[in-house]
């Protein structure tokens, strides 16, 4: 592994309170057949003896430690401003990577310039042989998904392909990318933060593949409650500021009652199904940002049409298909 101040690659993992999955995540990183690395870790005030494990058990890890929760975006924003390698791998906490995962990346980014960020194959740790993520896809009704999630791991997915972005829980971006597009928007907190800059590289005309060789076990929502309250304000809020930041103009006039239905309708489901309105307060709690969010829209880096930004979004699929999609493992 390489010493801090001169890494091919620095790798980011965020922590809150993930004691528990500090080992193993790190152990499996530690075992990369790519060595030319280090590992900064941002502990966001946790309270679970993280930091004490992670001096102890991994000296040579470089820990930034906060006093609060910055969230996901921030935190790993403070650990690419204090690195200077030319790429930036994140990693989530809860998640195990195979030996080749970090070499799969780097090799996929080093074929192709104009390559921005890589995704890599995020198998659930809950269901085996089920794929999580490869990559992130956007539809014009600008509902953002994981590319294969809920599918089984089959030769299918063992083919490298463009993807429209890459999920931030294993992901590698180039430095020189960011220096232009700018970084995770830290107001996001955390949820979505990927997606935002997902679009911004489209923007800019930056290209995302997904690496299937790079290959990560991921504990889906392992530090945060799949369905709780918090993230579903914060996936409401942060739906309608990507949107505001980034969807095309003029067609977001013409998508405009297709978007409102769906947000509809995923309010009435939280309301009913769920019994809560976080759904609904972070929406309207994005609206509150509106204007912030539209300044941010006009300092987009834009190199491409609406047009050719419409090609690279999905069609819109039918409320039962977007249904079945998040009803997957």
């Amino acid at each position: 592994m390489s010493q801090l101040d001169s890494p091919r690659v620095i790798l980011i993992i965020v922590n809150w309170n993930g004691r528990a999955y500090l080992e193993p995540c790190l152990s499996a990183v530690f075992r990369q057949d790519f060595q030319d690395f280090a590992v900064i870790v941002v502990d966001n005030g946790s309270t679970d003896g993280s930091c004490e494990f992670i001096r102890v058990t991994f000296p040579q890890v470089r820990l930034i430690e906060n006093h609060e929760n910055l969230g996901f975006a921030a935190a790993n924003n403070q650990a690419i401003q204090a690195s200077q390698s030319a790429l930036i791998a994140t990693l989530n906490t809860d998640t195990v990577v195979a030996p080749g995962w970090l070499g799969a990346l780097v090799q996929a980014m080093e074929r192709d310039p104009r390559v921005g960020m890589c995704a890599s194959k995020m198998l659930l740790a809950s269901a085996t042989g089920t794929i999580d993520a490869a990559g992130i896809a956007v539809d014009r009704a600008s509902i953002a998904s994981n590319v294969r999630h809920g599918e089984p791991d089959s030769p299918e997915a063992n083919v490298p392909s463009a993807v429209f972005g890459a999920c931030a829980g294993a992901a590698l971006y180039r430095r020189a990318m960011l220096d232009e597009i700018g970084l995770f928007d830290p107001d996001f907190f955390m949820y979505m933060e990927d997606v935002d800059l997902a679009w911004r590289a489209q923007w800019a005309d930056w290209r995302a593949v997904y690496v299937p060789e790079a290959v990560v076990v991921h504990v889906h929502s392992g530090t945060a409650v799949e369905g709780s309250p918090l993230k579903n304000r914060l996936l409401g809020r942060n739906r309608e500021w990507v949107l505001l930041k980034n969807y095309p103009f003029p067609p977001v006039i013409w998508y405009a009652p297709v978007i409102l239905l769906y947000d509809l309708m995923a309010v009435g489901y939280a309301m009913l199904a769920k019994r809560q309105l976080a759904s609904l307060h972070g929406r309207l709690q994005a609206i509150g940002q509106l204007r912030k969010m539209l300044v941010r829209r006009s300092q987009r880096v834009m190199r491409i049409s609406w047009r050719e930004m419409m090609r690279r979004l999905q069609p819109i699929e039918g409320p039962l298909a977007v249904a079945r999609r998040y009803r997957r493992p």
